[in-house]
């Protein structure tokens, strides 16, 4: 925990009891540290650092760090120097910006393959699992009741036309293997210039969307997520997931992916409520988390989770992209639930 008075303490283990009893922590754990800044000074210039930078070449997020007490952004190889400019011309003090080179944040969906694909027809529809919409593939994430509709939750890139509903249909596993339908897009919020959103460029807060399962889609299995035998490129299904909980990520804390592309992954999530470009668009996608974990291209709407006791997990939202192969980018399932509505997910 990060103190501007280390004299307040003692306020802060009372204001974190809460908190800390759900996890089993006592208060005597947390460690402080001398802070700078104060949270809202961060959240400040993350705001005013996302409208300022965000809008140029090579910008791929903005994050108020709460692990370094800093505002971070991230950058492109050889991108620093405008985004540099730029904080100086806004005035943030220099000891308040950290600039990183990263890899830039794009999209993991899949092209569909011309021949057989190793990802087989699942019965009953559950999240993890392959699904085919024209021309690509991309993951099931959770399987929800929106105002009593039977319906699923993925990518709005993983639609015809991200962003507004366009009645996407949906395979699977592929339309070449089952070509009965088993679903069609029923909503999908248009991107545009909400707040917090750099000049000259689209928003919202989460990549996703919802179907509606078709009627003939009788065998769904609500609240569950496809599980491999372990942690790796491993695709054979060996039992579930069972979703009992829906939470925030914090940093730091270890979240697991099920992903058709490469399986099930896990790592320590490294940002949360980072302002991120989707590299050669013109999207922003506000407040994401990134994970330093796998993932690969038709990996987009695999839910994200962490695991409780045995099986049990905690739904936290779904994947969108990454930076590499070794960092994913998810929305959180408060802002997927903000822009589709509530959802029943278990």
């Amino acid at each position: 925990m990060y103190l501007k008075d280390p004299g307040q303490r003692g306020n802060a283990e009372r204001a974190l009891s809460p908190y800390l009893r759900k996890h089993g922590l006592a208060p005597g754990r947390i460690q402080t540290r001398p802070g700078r800044f104060s949270w809202d000074e961060l959240e400040g210039w993350q705001a005013r650092a996302s409208v300022e930078t965000l809008r140029l070449p090579g910008a791929v997020f903005v994050d108020a760090d709460e692990a370094n007490n800093r505002v971070t952004i991230g950058v492109e190889r050889g991108k620093g120097g405008q985004v540099r400019a730029a904080l100086a011309r806004m005035g943030l003090p220099a000891p308040a910006a950290v600039v990183v080179e990263t890899e830039p944040v794009t999209f993991a969906v899949a092209p569909k393959p011309s021949g057989a694909s190793l990802q087989g027809q699942v019965r009953p529809l559950k999240g993890g699992i392959q699904i085919n919409f024209p021309g690509f593939l991309c993951t099931l994430g959770f399987s929800a009741t929106a105002g009593g509709v039977r319906s699923f939750i993925t990518n709005s890139h993983c639609t015809s036309v991200q962003g507004g509903n366009d009645g996407t249909p949906y395979w699977q596993p592929l339309q070449s293997v089952n070509g009965t339908q088993i679903a069609t897009e029923v909503a999908d919020p248009t991107y545009g210039s909400i707040s917090g959103c750099p000049a000259g460029r689209v928003c919202r807060r989460s990549d996703a969307s919802r179907a509606r399962y078709d009627v003939t889609a009788t065998q769904v299995a609500f609240g569950k997520i496809a599980k491999t035998d372990r942690p790796g490129r491993n695709l054979t299904i060996t039992g579930e997931f069972s979703i009992t909980a829906e939470g925030a990520a914090v940093v730091g804390q270890a979240v697991n992916k099920v992903g058709r592309t490469t399986g099930w992954s896990q790592g320590a999530v490294t940002a949360v409520c980072a302002n991120t470009n989707v590299s050669g668009s013109n999207i922003t996608q506000l407040c994401q988390n990134f994970v330093s974990a796998s993932v690969g291209s038709g990996d987009s709407g695999s839910p994200v989770f962490a695991i409780g006791s045995g099986t049990d997990v905690t739904l936290l939202g779904i994947l969108w992209g990454g930076t590499g192969s070794n960092s994913f980018v998810f929305s959180p399932l408060s802002a997927v639930e903000q822009e589709l509505g509530s959802l029943t997910t278990f």
